[in-house]
């Protein structure tokens, strides 16, 4: 859908596509440029806002004990809510999700479990009748061009800080589960195996330009779009064509190398922020942890052992004196003799 508050004009369109075909772009950027990255973290674990460029969207992930599907005994679940307010952008309406949303939700899902980037077995508690089921609750927050690649971001940025509760097996039939407080057992990280990212391709004139990471004017003006999930090895793990102008197999190829080198920085960006999230709410565990030693070591007690060691000096000081006095009471009898 078409946003309201911004039409291209005839004008503004030839303008966007001549500067495209002198490799320009409107807000400065080359082709294959993605615009700034930034990735922060919530207070709580699985909780993550992604900045590409204008656009925002946050990400956060909850976890629960449901029953598995009978074709799948012992694998966890992984699903994926898109939410898409007006106050992101008037073209988005309340209610139900339209098609945007349910195609956003489809790319990222693809990605994420066909690829089997999250390890789904080491979801299950009992095989058959408890798993974990995992749900990423992505929110568009500034729609500002290239959802999807931002909200992959945000989803996998999400996914790596997250900490499910730890859990135990037991009773008479060993089918008991408890499931431990944070406060009892620390949580535990997901497992996964690797991060799909996904760069979005838009497609200009007859297929024969294309740029990376485009803006909300560019998607107006663009004639195709094409999203490629790749990891940092190179592997493609979904490829998204959504309508628009037929692409040829060499440009599709040329784009598919261009996303392994782009996931690569990208990877390596989730990676650093993640690991500077997991220092920091690690050094903040220790800064805690010595306020509650120090109050059960109390330095009082080698001061205690001081003065006692002191008072029974004192004591054996006046003992000789008290002895005297003892023996003077042993002695009166004997001058009775």
């Amino acid at each position: 859908m078409m946003d309201p508050r911004w039409r291209p004009t005839v004008n503004e369109r030839e303008f966007i596509e001549q500067a495209l075909q002198s490799d320009l772009r409107v807000d400065g950027r080359r082709p294959f440029d993605f615009r700034k990255l930034k990735i922060a973290f919530g207070r709580e674990d699985g909780s993550a806002e992604v900045e590409l460029g204008e656009t925002r969207v946050m990400g956060y992930v909850t976890a629960q004990l449901v029953q598995p599907y009978k074709d799948r005994p012992n694998e966890g679940t992984l699903a994926i809510f898109t939410e898409f307010s007006p106050m992101a952008d008037p073209a988005f309406e309340p209610g139900r999700p339209g098609e945007a949303a349910i195609e956003l939700g489809r790319v990222i899902d693809r990605g994420l479990r066909e690829s089997r980037a999250v390890d789904m077995e080491s979801l299950c508690v009992v095989a058959g009748k408890h798993v974990w089921s995992v749900r990423v609750d992505l929110h568009v927050l500034d729609n500002e061009g290239n959802l999807i690649d931002a909200a992959n971001i945000a989803a996998l940025a999400a996914l790596s800080t997250f900490r499910r509760p730890e859990c135990t097996v037991g009773g008479d039939d060993g089918q008991q589960v408890t499931v431990h407080d944070s406060e009892v057992r620390d949580p535990l990280p997901l497992t996964i195996h690797h991060l799909p990212i996904a760069v979005t391709f838009a497609y200009f004139g007859d297929g024969n330009i294309m740029v990376i990471d485009p803006t909300y004017k560019e998607e107006a003006v663009m004639g195709g779009r094409m999203t490629a999930t790749i990891n940092s090895n190179g592997d493609v793990c979904a490829i998204q064509k959504a309508g628009g102008e037929g692409v040829m197999s060499s440009v599709i190829m040329q784009c598919l190398r261009i996303a392994s080198v782009k996931a690569a920085d990208i990877t390596s960006k989730i990676k650093r922020e993640v690991d500077d999230y997991t220092t920091e709410k690690a050094l903040q565990k220790v800064k805690r942890t010595p306020a509650l030693v120090a109050k059960k070591v109390n330095v009082p007690d080698v001061t205690m052992k001081e003065s006692t060691h002191s008072a029974l000096e004192n004591q054996a000081s006046k003992a000789p004196n008290d002895g005297q006095q003892i023996s003077k009471g042993i002695h009166t009898p004997k001058e009775f003799h």
